[in-house]
């Protein structure tokens, strides 16, 4: 089976966020004798030099955008066992960044474009077309308008992913035929709550919705969740199921990671982890005692469940917790962060800014990982924690519910907690802490821990059924 997938980002090409590391991931765990998975993604001017020395250019076509015909340039490259497409114009991605551009809406509709007319010179023929958020949401639509009717284009099947649903691509009606090429007659297609949104004729035109966690795709149903779509999937649950995301178990080995001061595995985890501690402590200044440390690593946005933390942080701290965040965002979060560790010299250490080195090695010297997230789709640093020994603390929502369950019953992973209430978020770190004072039961949950298996191996054979079981539609 041949699959096309399609993104704005992918590691190590250009990537912001959980997009880039599924991209960069599962299509080399899909590619086996029996699955041809290839990815095309914009060609960014950030791309870093090594890679771009290594594009073999192949040819240049003409896009229709709107009114007009804009250039595109083919390039491939081979990374890992997966063929990349770059597609190229220097208008729309010759810039510092990814995203938060006046004109994304006009960006990602020719690079949705180009990327269906990239299939009249390329030697591959996709069953399946997979889009990914709301970047490649206009594939299917354009698919249906204006390619169905070709032969090579007819029996072609797709499927899209929400990863987040709160980035839809909303614009406004007016740029529907100057500027994604979509006229009036077929303007239903895209049109919800009075806006032209991309992420809506997705889920209209793909034959396939998934989500990143089973808990998610049932948690969009829900107008809690669904910022304002949630009317419409219902109408479309028959095609909509949840994947759990997985990740990388090579990149993030604690046995090989050079970022640390000492590797380990979960037979040897108990010195290894010891050295880890011990220069976390240093780098931010902590006392070394007896305490617990609890970690985060996060952007610092409200739907993190920061709110929670914030309220009861200094009563953790009371409760004989040592606490160590990275992360940056939002200028509430940094300045009441940065103040707690002000307050707490030697308890609490913050480093406001993301440097992936130091998250490695608060991964591996942490006792425990909090995540108290108001929404989560899948979440990717529980999994990474349990790969480290550090056990996570989650509330149990989208992928944290999915991945972590309660070790109360002497069978779990991490401790989770369910309502959206700082002082329950605090009951679950407590009683995180009174299960690290048992060294014993400690050590077996840390091995347990360590042996859970959330690599891309799991999750691709449940993408290859769920492309079987698409492919066979009509």
């Amino acid at each position: 089976m041949n699959i096309l997938f399609c993104t704005s980002e992918a590691t190590p090409f250009a990537a912001s966020g959980g997009l880039g590391d599924v991209a960069g991931s599962l299509p080399r765990a899909l590619c086996n004798a029996e699955t041809d998975c290839r990815v095309v993604m914009p060609l960014y001017g950030d791309m870093k030099q090594e890679y771009r020395d290594k594009l073999e250019y192949k040819t240049n076509f003409n896009v229709p955008v709107g009114w007009r015909n804009q250039y595109c340039g083919l390039f491939t490259l081979e990374h890992q066992g997966v063929t990349y497409y770059f597609l190229d114009n220097e208008y729309y991605f010759k810039r510092s960044g990814l995203y938060g551009f006046y004109d994304d809406g006009e960006r990602f509709a020719f690079f949705s474009r180009a990327l269906l007319e990239m299939l009249h010179y390329v030697d591959f023929r996709p069953d399946i077309v997979h889009a990914n958020d709301w970047q490649t949401a206009l594939v299917s639509v354009y698919l249906d308008l204006y390619y169905r009717h070709m032969e090579e284009y007819s029996r072609i099947k797709t499927v899209f992913t929400i990863h987040n649903i709160q980035y839809q691509g909303k614009y406004g009606l007016e740029i529907l035929e100057d500027t994604v090429g979509i006229g009036r007659d077929a303007r239903h297609v895209v049109e919800y709550d009075r806006c032209c949104n991309f992420m809506k004729g997705a889920i209209e035109c793909s034959d396939k919705v998934t989500t990143v966690s089973p808990s998610y795709a049932y948690e969009i149903l829900d107008p809690w969740f669904s910022h304002g779509l949630d009317e419409l999937l219902r109408q479309k649950q028959y095609k909509l199921c949840g994947i759990l995301n997985g990740i990388d178990v090579d990149g993030y080995n604690p046995a090989k990671d050079p970022n640390l001061a000492q590797n380990y595995n979960e037979k040897t985890f108990a010195k290894g982890k010891a050295a880890c501690k011990k220069e976390l402590r240093e780098m931010f200044g902590l006392q070394d005692d007896a305490s617990p440390i609890v970690a985060m690593v996060t952007r610092l946005v409200g739907h993190k469940g920061l709110d929670l933390v914030r309220h009861v942080a200094q009563e953790m701290v009371n409760n004989g917790v040592q606490f160590v965040l990275l992360g940056s965002g939002e200028g509430e979060y940094e300045s009441f962060f940065s103040e707690l560790a002000m307050r707490n010299p030697g308890r609490v250490g913050v480093k406001i800014g993301f440097i992936p080195s130091m998250a490695r090695k608060i991964y591996a010297g942490a006792d425990m990982f909090l995540m108290p997230s108001k929404s989560e789709p899948c979440g990717l640093s529980q999994m990474v924690a349990l790969r480290y020994g550090t056990i996570p603390i989650v509330r149990e929502t989208g992928g944290l519910r999915d991945s972590i369950q309660d070790s109360g019953d002497g069978e779990g992973n991490g401790f989770t907690f369910a309502s959206y209430n700082a002082h329950d978020m605090l009951h679950a770190v407590m009683r995180a802490k009174e299960g690290y004072e048992q060294t014993k039961g400690w050590t077996v949950l840390v091995r347990r821990a360590m042996k859970c298996d959330y690599s891309w191996n799991a999750s691709a054979e449940k993408y290859r059924a769920m492309y079987e079981e698409v492919y066979t539609l009509w």
